[in-house]
């Protein structure tokens, strides 16, 4: 039985400088998600945050001449207009300084140290600073650095607590077998098991003592609870487990008839597929229905990096060709699951092929046959009248269906080109029946009324299925054909009769053309700005 309730997530955010296009990818993405589950009429939940404590952000903090809180807050000011800029709709923000996640943490710790899944030790090893993560002598390799990031690694040791992990192993191969789509791509599965779990998985440190920007450790105060114990379980403390409201974690999480999902970068799959899943074991908790890894946003030939001065900042992107162009970019130019590049070139070239030239301009050019023909009147549907009706609706209607299918499964990038190839089609479809010549014969008036109808339709079908996308051309799209707020449910696309009748309002162009050799050297001097 299909699931009707939906929990999404982001992974939450290192509040350690101003965030780019890379940090906006995944929650774009992910609010993709929950808008479409919201649009087939299911009950979600989308969560994003930050995750706040850690050595790097106390000595961030202290540089800059400021408390750790203070630090934090400031950017994460920053977060919420970024998202606000994106049309981020997202139902909680949790940040790890909020009261309301550092008790249960602290909570969470104790259940454990009293299960004794935590013991006392000390640990030596490489330590990386910025990824706030030990390593062994052969992750680092000889020139010792860090493996995720290639940073210097440094030699730490302290007393610290540990999460017993071999305890869990046998079960987490076992929730691997029995759920083969936990872990997509498939290829990350296949990292964590012959990466880290087969070699031989060390216990998991989970405290510190030699910063003090943490949760403290009720029953031994001069330890902080060290990053992953607190920032994964975010995801349940924002529902608030452990609390005296649990209403959404009973509805979002232990209920199994809910959906639950992560959306996460692949520079912190180890720590959500191999200890989450164990410490969800050890709370007595369900484990996540889907981990979805997505891959890096590149620049050329590197990672997106402040430090290398080669990342974009999406708020003149958005002020200048609108947020539905760059949402639209980031979910149809990169492959979700596969790293993918932004260059100036291909995101002018995208916008142009797909929203200006194809989407904006049938919409433009059904309205105006529509007011030509019809005095601005959606004709009612007539059936399959010319030769090339039943093919269109064929391609509508399987496109809906691989849309389904392919977002069900976290195929983004291929529902989109689903939603496109409607329009692609339709385009197709007045070069066939050629409407204009329709309309000198009075006696085809009748094939003229179901051309237009079939456009309409066209076009206000693949609105629908872009809207989590479009987040406002959609609507103006709607607005122009003359939809009224009740047909605009996505139930309706289903029905191939469903227009007729419709008033259009010829408006601006939805996306205009742009001038390559201008917007490229426009979005290029804005790159070179960050040098």
């Amino acid at each position: 039985m299909e699931k009707k309730r939906f929990y999404i997530t982001t992974p939450i955010y290192y509040p350690s400088a101003k965030l780019h296009i890379g940090h906006a990818y995944c929650t774009t993405l992910t609010d993709i998600f929950a808008r479409y589950k919201r649009l087939r009429g299911f009950e979600c939940y989308f969560l994003t945050g930050a995750d706040e404590h850690g050595q790097k952000i106390e000595k961030n903090a202290a540089a800059a001449g400021k408390t750790p809180q203070q630090f934090v807050d400031e950017i994460v000011e920053g977060f919420y207009k970024l998202w606000e800029l994106l049309h981020i709709s997202n139902d909680d923000f949790i940040r790890t300084t909020q009261d309301r996640h550092i008790k249960v943490v602290q909570d969470i710790f104790s259940m454990m140290l009293k299960k004794d899944d935590i013991y006392l030790g000390k640990y030596k090893g490489w330590y990386c600073t910025p990824c706030e993560s030990f390593w062994t002598d052969t992750q680092v390799g000889e020139d010792h650095v860090c493996p995720d990031c290639g940073r210097p690694v440094q030699i730490a040791e302290e007393e610290a607590y540990f999460f017993k992990t071999n305890k869990y192993v046998d079960s987490l191969l076992k929730f691997y077998d029995e759920n083969p789509k936990f872990l997509t791509p498939e290829s990350r599965k296949n990292e964590m098991v012959n990466t880290f779990i087969k070699p031989g998985l060390d216990d998991l440190c989970v405290s510190r003592t030699s910063f003090s920007w943490g949760i403290p450790i009720r029953e031994n105060e001069k330890h902080v609870i060290y990053v992953w114990l607190d920032a994964l379980t975010n995801y349940i403390t924002a529902l608030g487990y452990d609390s005296d409201d649990p209403s959404k974690f009973e509805k979002f999480w232990a209920d199994p008839e809910c959906e639950i999902i992560h959306i996460l970068g692949a520079d912190i799959t180890r720590f959500h597929a191999i200890y989450w899943p164990m410490f969800l074991e050890s709370l007595g908790i369900r484990k996540p229905d889907r981990e979805f890894v997505h891959g890096l946003l590149m620049m050329k030939d590197s990672k997106m990096s402040k430090s290398k001065g080669n990342v974009v900042d999406p708020f003149p992107l958005v002020e200048r060709y609108g947020v539905d162009a760059l949402r639209y970019y980031l979910a149809r130019e990169i492959t979700f699951g596969q790293d993918g590049s932004f260059t100036p070139e291909q995101f002018v070239e995208r916008i142009n092929a797909d929203l200006a030239n194809s989407f904006g301009n049938l919409l433009n050019r059904t309205v105006s046959m529509i007011n030509k023909y019809f005095e601005g009147v959606v004709p009612s549907y007539q059936g399959r009248v010319t030769e090339f009706d039943g093919d269109l609706e064929s391609v509508i209607e399987f496109a809906i269906k691989n849309y389904e299918n392919n977002l069900d499964d976290l195929k983004i990038t291929e529902a989109i080109t689903n939603a496109m190839d409607i329009v692609y089609r339709a385009n197709k479809y007045i070069d066939e029946t050629m409407p204009w010549a329709l309309a000198k014969d009075e006696s085809k008036q009748k094939e003229l009324a179901s051309v237009m109808n079939h456009l309409a339709t066209a076009i206000y079908t693949a609105a629908m299925l872009l809207k989590p996308v479009l987040v406002t051309a959609s609507d103006k799209a709607f607005d122009q054909l003359g939809i009224e707020e009740s047909l605009r449910e996505y139930s309706h696309i289903y029905k191939l009769d469903t227009l007729g009748g419709q008033k259009v309002n010829k408006g601006e162009p939805l996306f205009p053309r742009l001038d390559a050799s201008i917007e490229v050297e426009y979005i290029q001097s804005l790159m070179n700005g960050n040098k």
